[in-house]
């Protein structure tokens, strides 16, 4: 199986990762995982007074396909209201990546990962 060129230089030369202070009330953060092999993703989102997403940092355990599927989506999230980042698909993570089919899980992965940081800044605001 070949890698895209966008998944190697992601995998190689991955962006944002890090954490932030998961106490802070404006972060909000998702930890999700794949069983089927092994990838874990703990995907963080910083979010400002006007609901902008400002930072976000990943930290990845598991295949290429996932570390660049994490580091895509920081790239991505900045900059975006909550709702603009909501609406991303794991199909468009796919695209962008050019995953094979046996690595869809992972733009999945991602996509949940974002979700459930979203879901978990929302339930700090309340």
């Amino acid at each position: 199986m070949a890698y895209s060129e966008k998944v190697i230089d992601h995998y190689e030369n991955p962006r944002n990762v890090g954490t932030l202070d998961k106490e802070d009330t404006h972060v909000g953060t998702g930890m999700v995982g794949a069983p089927a092999c092994g990838d874990v993703m703990r995907l963080q989102i910083r979010v400002n007074d006007e609901g902008v997403i400002e930072d976000a940092r990943f930290k990845t355990y598991g295949c290429g396909s996932a570390i660049a599927s994490s580091s895509l989506v920081t790239e991505w999230l900045k900059g975006k209201t909550l709702d603009q980042a909501q609406a991303i698909k794991n199909a468009e993570i796919a695209e962008e990546l050019a995953l094979p089919p046996v690595k869809i899980h992972c733009s999945v992965l991602a996509e949940d990962a974002i979700k459930a940081a979203i879901e978990d800044y929302r339930q700090k605001q309340k």
